[in-house]
């Protein structure tokens, strides 16, 4: 199965979350969500009315009342670096997500891991690596990561990421 863009941005931007300090189950939440905003950017966002007032998620994942009202009361903006995604927390986790549904890292795995076939922790050290050549001031810019980091890569690693599942 082919490597894509979407699964190169979303494998740079958890690798990126990473060493900006997420631990490993949000760095998947946010490179997943970050993924999935851009992938909507670029193809138009729908045209809605701004909201009266900011209501909290109805989060669709299956959970106990009781944890989905807890949960729902975590509901923030959570930033890195100068970029700004909406958070919860379950089980003490920060998660990431759009509208009302939570990227979890099952759909990281789902999404992006399982593209990879066997190669995907080769990938991640690879992304891992990359990012960390750059200087932490470029790596919190939303801007400087997109031009920077992943840009110049995008299509390199797609076409390299595609022949580690071939191998």
């Amino acid at each position: 199965m082919a490597v894509g863009r979407f699964q190169v941005m979303a494998t740079l931007q958890a690798a990126r979350a990473f060493i900006l300090g997420l631990p490993m189950d949000s760095a998947k939440s946010w490179g997943l969500n970050r993924a999935i905003f851009y992938a909507a950017a670029k193809r138009g966002f729908k045209k809605v009315q701004p909201p009266k007032e900011i209501i909290l998620p109805r989060i669709k994942e299956k959970m106990k009342p009781e944890l989905r009202e807890k949960v729902v009361k975590t509901f923030k903006p959570y930033t890195l670096g100068d970029e700004m995604a909406y958070s919860v927390k379950i089980n003490d986790k920060t998660y990431f997500l759009i509208g009302d549904r939570v990227q979890t890292p099952e759909d990281f795995s789902r999404q992006i891991e399982s593209r990879f076939g066997e190669n995907f922790e080769q990938a991640w050290e690879e992304a891992v690596n990359y990012c960390r050549k750059y200087d932490e001031g470029i790596l919190r810019s939303q801007r400087y990561f997109y031009e920077m980091v992943y840009k110049p890569v995008r299509d390199k690693l797609a076409k390299q990421w595609t022949s580690l599942t071939r191998e």
